[in-house]
């Protein structure tokens, strides 16, 4: 009797400890947006938020096969696993134990990891390590020759959607306006590809230069579409049409004019050193931003989403979206979108007139769910998605809402 009291002594010390260090996390979350200092939290307080064990899913949440070990696969993803665990795979951060409010992403799986599913009390937790198995790090001496963030696991199948992490570009209407633009080329070329040479002019205030610290490698754009929500018909930015890229080799100059009386102004060099499209002059540069791995958990939104698909990425001439597309919707960063949220894509119901009814009144069907989506990079008030699996065709208008 007397070793239990201790134990359940030191039991609600540890949950008390847990609890204020998680309400510290909590109140620092919610108050960063409104204040440009945060409540301190300290490195233990830090760490025992970060420990905490959740109790897992109901065992009524798995999948009928869900596997008790599972050794992780190269080509696996982040969601196929989710959904190999999971009726809902969404739930992953339950299943896996993540307090989000503090650690968005703490868990970082690579091939050939082993993964155990423990069961306990009706629920069920995942982790890397057997049930009673203490956690051990064995260190022997060996050569790496890729970082961890190439060989983690990602989130969805990365060549549907890496070109979409670096192509679509949603910009204000000003952005490209005063972007450097292509202003000529080699023999007077009209149309230019991968391995052409160019030449390039910015602004008076900012000349293209080739100097330590300024960006060298730009990505070509032409003309920014506009992406309206489909309720108010308002502009939520513009999307750049994205056709390659370039490599400044040689800066903006000035040197002296024929009459020797002025000076006129050489442009600068720039080399195309990919194209998706054929670039012209006319078309505008912005500065390549630096490759960085993107990581994140499938999980459902915390707050309520009603969000409607924008458009479809590709072309203005595609009016349905399948299963892999990408689709642009009109809530982003300041609806609170993050990368990996999970919504369920409904149909618009119909409407139709009813041909039982004499008076052959016009009724609205309701919407049906319609399969899942997820966001995989956001911007101020856009966000794209990729369809994960969907019954029939995706249309702008389409809502988007959380799943259940």
């Amino acid at each position: 009797m007397h070793q239990k009291n201790n134990d359940t002594a030191a039991f609600r010390r540890a949950q008390r400890a847990t609890v204020g260090a998680l309400t510290l996390l909590a109140a620092a979350t919610l108050a960063a947006p409104l204040q440009a200092q945060t409540f301190p939290v300290t490195a233990d307080q830090r760490a025992t938020a970060q420990q905490v064990a959740h109790q897992g899913i109901p065992l009524s949440e798995l999948a009928p096969q869900a596997p008790d070990r599972y050794v992780v696969q190269r080509g696996d993803t982040l969601w196929g696993i989710s959904g190999l665990y999971l009726r809902r795979p969404w739930r992953w951060p339950e299943l896996w134990g993540m307090n989000l409010q503090a650690i968005p992403n703490p868990h970082l799986i690579f091939p050939g990891q082993t993964l155990y599913l423990e069961k306990r009390g009706g629920y069920a937790r995942l982790s890397t390590l057997a049930a009673g198995t203490p956690e051990t790090v064995r260190v022997s001496p060996r050569t790496r020759s890729d970082s961890l963030s190439d060989s983690a696991l990602p989130t969805l199948q990365p060549h549907l959607i890496e070109p979409f992490l670096v192509e679509p570009l949603v910009v204000d209407a000003q952005t490209l306006e005063h972007a450097p633009r292509i202003v000529a080329t080699v023999d007077q070329r009209v149309l230019m590809s991968s391995g052409d040479r160019a030449y390039a002019r910015g602004t008076a205030a900012a000349p293209l230069r080739v100097a330590a610290g300024v960006p060298r490698f730009y990505r070509i754009f032409r003309n920014a579409v506009a992406l309206q929500d489909p309720l108010s018909g308002e502009v939520l930015g513009y999307e750049a049409q994205y056709l390659g890229q370039a490599e400044l080799v040689r800066s903006e100059t000035e040197a002296p004019a024929a009459d020797g009386k002025a000076t006129e102004q050489v442009p600068a060099t720039v080399d195309i050193r990919a194209s998706k499209e054929e670039v012209r002059a006319g078309d505008r540069l912005l500065p390549a931003p630096a490759r960085a791995f993107s990581s994140y958990t499938p999980r459902a939104p915390q707050g309520a989403v009603d969000a409607r698909v924008v458009s479809i990425y590709g072309s203005t001439a595609v009016a349905n979206a399948a299963q892999n597309q990408v689709i642009a919707i009109n809530r982003g960063e300041r609806d609170g979108m993050e990368s990996g949220h999970v919504l369920n894509l409904l149909t618009q119901g119909e409407r139709l007139k009813d041909r039982t009814d004499p008076a052959k009144a016009i009724i609205q069907l309701p919407s049906e769910s319609n399969g899942m989506a997820m966001v995989f990079r956001t911007f101020d008030r856009v966000s794209y998605a990729l369809i994960l699996d969907v019954r029939n065709t995706v249309r702008v208008g389409d809502r988007l809402v959380n799943p259940r």
